[in-house]
């Protein structure tokens, strides 16, 4: 019996990794089964039943311009490949809308932040995420210096795990929105020691933590003839500079890489470890203008949606279009196509694009 292979490619062309993602998925729910029969945790069973079937079937409705989803189920466990690929993707989409909407209400600049602590282990990861969330939110946002400085903030958490001394790395990644008279006003700017100050004296830290802080910009090009091409072909606009930051806070809270590697031992103690920690957390959050934008345009009532990423999926069309289902097939480790039921094309006319 030949089946016909899943082919969703974005509009550049890269085929979306709806197999790797799944694979993974599949291989982190086997590692949450070891987990709860070692804890006998209950919880960790369901988690790894439901993030067994995820994704299972997806349904697309396929447009001039390729496939959308429109149906799919997805077990929304913290820890799920599948799951997080989907919310970082949502998470980028939003956060570049929001981030439009404020460049075209005020001219801003950006700066990225990265705000870090010592490594902990497994047992203090919890209470060191509940600390920097309390001293982030409740003192270091608060204080008259950066209050006064900056206009809006997106701040995400990731943890990284280290194998070799099994320790956790957790930090934020904090996009800045700032004036551009931040720059030349002593009273506004804010250098690198400074921050660094701040954010030691918000988590009431004994020592000096790593803090870094870059302002988003396009790379200048050089007099030299030669530089000067050099620098064409691998500078990026500031725009695209702006960008670029937003997938860098948007991506994944853990990587799939940290739970999958290291002995089974350590995959086990991690799932154990962050299901615990990452539990009733929030690991995004908004301030200033960013936050009034993202309420002005109701993302917070979608944050669940992990079908409907973006305005591209919204079907504004009518109901005459080709549905195409996809089944992960357990044999051959792919998704595959199956009952395509084949209606009149709607006319690419432009009607349902924003």
């Amino acid at each position: 019996m030949e089946f016909e292979p899943l082919k969703d490619t974005t509009k550049s062309g890269k085929e979306r990794p709806w197999n790797s993602k799944k694979r993974m998925s599949l291989e982190t729910a086997s590692i949450y089964d070891e987990t709860a029969s070692v804890y006998g945790k209950e919880s960790l069973e369901n988690k790894a039943k439901r993030m067994g079937d995820c994704g299972d079937i997806l349904t697309f409705k396929q447009t001039p311009e390729g496939l959308r989803l429109n149906q799919a189920f997805f077990c929304k466990v913290r820890l799920c490949p599948m799951c997080n690929w989907r919310r970082s993707l949502k998470l980028t989409y939003e956060n570049r809308r929001i981030v439009e909407v404020a460049n075209s209400r005020q001219k801003l600049r950006w700066i990225f932040l990265t705000l870090t602590v010592r490594n902990c282990k497994g047992d203090k990861l919890d209470e060191t995420i509940k600390s920097m969330s309390h001293a982030y939110r409740e003192r270091f946002m608060k204080y008259g210096r950066v209050k006064d400085s900056i206009e809006g903030w997106f701040r995400a958490l990731e943890i990284t795990k280290n194998n070799e001394d099994n320790t956790y790395h957790p930090h934020y990644h904090v996009l800045i929105a700032v004036k551009p008279s931040y720059f030349r006003s002593k009273n506004k700017y804010i250098n690198q020691e400074e921050w660094t100050d701040l954010w030691k004296e918000a988590m009431k830290l004994s020592y000096t933590p790593v803090v870094h802080v870059q302002a988003v910009k396009a790379r200048k090009t050089k007099k030299d003839f030669k530089e000067i091409v050099i620098d064409i072909e691998n500078s990026i606009s500031e725009a695209q500079s702006v960008s670029k930051a937003i997938l860098e806070v948007s991506k994944y809270t853990v990587k799939d890489t940290d739970i999958l590697n290291g002995t089974e031992e350590q995959k086990i103690e991690t799932v154990y470890t962050l299901d615990n920690a990452m539990a009733h957390k929030r690991l995004v959050a908004w301030g200033g203008c960013l936050k009034k934008i993202r309420e002005e345009l109701r993302l917070e009532q979608k944050e669940d949606d992990l079908i409907h990423i973006d305005d591209n999926n919204v079907d504004e069309v009518s109901e005459e279009i080709q549905k195409v289902t996809a089944y992960w097939n357990y044999g051959l480790s792919e998704y595959v196509l199956k009952d395509i039921k084949k209606l009149p094309m709607p006319e690419n006319n432009g009607s349902h694009e924003k």
